[in-house]
């Protein structure tokens, strides 16, 4: 356990005076609170650090190491505290920004350069992964803050809507072969298996009367939509990620479609903080919203 900075600086002006009423009166607290501090203190060190008598008080060989560093000790925790304020009321320090691969793509590079530019001392981490797991690191606080699809309300939460995407069914610019052809019995669908979009598609494609010869599955959507574009069968796509493919990809007609809401998320508590109130801003500005 790490002592209170309080009660350090409580012992630190008891050693100096080696009286406890005395140290109680310049430290403007009671003497029963600042007898209490000590005994906290002790009990976080583990020994006495106090010795008493009828003339007062003098340190123990534990207390005379303990004052020895208790100086380096108040000086570092100042800085920490200064470093943890300035990081709440500046845009400075360290922060996590979570979103899906494919996010990141068409996202980070519209707003980064020109917020790191216009802040050196803000410094950036990113972390991808499916917006659900974002989500999750969000709410634990292992990411500050998020860039995700379809997030569910949560109590500890702010959701800012920035756009809508169509997830649905992709073709390459030239269907020449059978894998690219929904009514040639030998289509190919190409699909992350991992995205809950392509679950509910799949099932919606089924009833509609639609099946695939093969299904071709990879965790990277840039992927899919580069297979798609040369040819090796249909792509379950987001719109957005389909307007980025190398060659034109174009949505197969009378397919169904999944809905995408892309939000920014970051923890309530995190509101007020300078520099979440920059990316934020940043974020947002990005698709027109204030």
């Amino acid at each position: 356990m790490i002592p209170s900075p309080a009660d350090l600086a409580y012992f630190v002006e008891v050693s100096n005076t080696l009286n406890v009423s005395r140290a109680a009166e310049r430290l403007g607290i009671s003497q029963p609170s600042l007898s209490l501090a000590l005994q906290r203190l002790e009990r976080t060190i583990g020994t006495k650090l106090l010795s008493r008598s009828k003339r007062g008080v003098s340190l123990t060989q534990a207390g005379r190491q303990l004052l020895a560093h208790s100086k380096s000790l108040l000086e570092a925790w100042g800085h920490v505290q200064s470093k943890a304020l300035a990081s709440i009321h500046g845009i400075q320090g360290m922060y996590t920004i979570g979103c899906h691969p494919s996010v990141a793509l068409y996202l980070l590079s519209d707003f980064l350069p020109q917020l790191m530019e216009k802040h050196p001392l803000l410094q950036i981490s990113l972390r991808h992964d499916l917006s659900r797991k974002i989500a999750e690191d969000v709410i634990s606080l292992k990411t500050d803050i998020g860039i995700v699809v379809n997030p569910v309300q949560h109590p500890d939460l702010v959701i800012h809507p920035l756009c809508r995407d169509e997830f649905t069914l992709w073709t390459g610019p030239k269907a020449n072969y059978n894998a690219q052809d929904i009514h040639s019995g030998r289509a190919v669908l190409i699909c992350d298996p991992d995205l809950a979009q392509s679950e509910l598609l799949i099932k919606q494609l089924k009833k509609s009367g639609i099946n695939f010869d093969r299904i071709l599955t990879s965790g990277n959507l840039e992927v899919i939509a580069d297979l798609t574009a040369h040819g090796c069968g249909l792509g379950l796509l987001p719109g957005r990620v389909a307007s980025r493919a190398v060659k034109k990809l174009t949505r197969v007609p009378k397919t169904p479609v999944f809905y995408d809401d892309h939000c920014l998320i970051f923890r309530v508590e995190n509101k007020d903080v300078k520099s979440i109130q920059a990316l934020s801003a940043a974020i947002r500005g990005r698709f027109g919203k204030h």
